[in-house]
């Protein structure tokens, strides 16, 4: 999945550092592409050189390399960037680089999670005032007001609802193409495995009981933390398809099972540790 970058290690642990010449400046531009040189197939972000300290937000660290956010709104990237950088969407990112640069993929996933932490939260949802950033942990505080805020993480479940040797798939109406199992966010006062139970009824009009945990999965993307559970339907487990939210919502066999082109997601490996047999 997209956070095994073993034998790398991430350390998110927050620290007041200033990025220094040779630590990696990761840039976004206002659409949230990033901006990065391709070399040999791999990603190379741009670097520490000549930049105001004020201008790079500390993110993490991977085993003894540290990585930076440029803060956009204290001035123009161009000058940080040079003439053969490209932009990518975080899809084309996991799309052209997974398999390739993996570690460099989830750093570029992670670090967009906490760039649209930053640009969505310039101001006080409290008094309107500009934010500043913390110095002690990773928050923004208002020095008007004293509103304190730390950065957002959606829970949402991936769920795999088995009926003997079939699994119930699915395929959103828009957006991505492939094979895909129920999900959904958590509500307010909703439970994780209430979660599971209302999004698979709602979505296909199937009950389930029997709910496990499986594995859980940051997904930077959509700054969500998704947590894997399988579960069995209950009763006959005829669909009722929401055409909103899906077109194709199916019962498949084990062997039948297309997997997604890379194994980037948790939902892929849940549909792989099904067709395998290894529940």
């Amino acid at each position: 999945m997209i956070q095994d970058i073993a034998p790398s290690k991430m350390d998110n642990s927050f620290k007041n550092y200033n990025i220094r010449e040779e630590d990696s400046l990761i840039i976004f531009n206002k659409d949230g592409n990033v901006l990065v040189h391709e070399k040999s197939g791999k990603i190379l972000f741009a670097n520490g050189t000549n930049i105001k300290k004020e201008d790079a937000i500390y993110l993490f660290s991977v085993d003894d390399k540290c990585y930076f956010l440029f803060d956009a709104e204290n001035g123009e990237y161009e000058k940080y960037i040079e003439e053969d950088f490209a932009s990518y969407t975080i899809r084309e990112v996991r799309d052209k680089f997974s398999g390739v640069d993996d570690v460099n993929v989830f750093i570029t996933f992670t670090a967009y999670h906490l760039w649209k932490w930053y640009s969505d939260n310039r101001f006080c949802g409290k008094c309107g005032k500009s934010f500043s950033r913390g110095d002690k942990e990773r928050s923004l505080i208002c020095p008007d007001c004293g509103n304190v805020i730390y950065p957002r993480i959606n829970p949402a479940v991936i769920v795999g609802v088995t009926k003997g040797d079939s699994i119930l798939l699915t395929r959103y109406r828009r957006g991505y193409a492939h094979n895909a199992l129920v999900a959904g966010f958590t509500e307010v006062g909703e439970t994780l495995e209430e979660t599971v139970a209302r999004e698979v009824m709602e979505e296909t009009g199937v009950k389930v009981k029997n709910i496990r945990y499986y594995k859980s999965q940051p997904w930077g993307m959509a700054q969500d933390m998704l947590v894997g559970f399988y579960c069995d339907a209950d009763g006959d487990g005829e669909i009722h398809m929401d055409e909103n939210e899906l077109k194709y919502a199916e019962w498949v066999k084990r062997e039948d099972i297309e997997l997604q082109p890379n194994n980037l997601s948790l939902t892929n490996e849940m549909m792989r540790v099904f067709k395998e047999g290894k529940m």
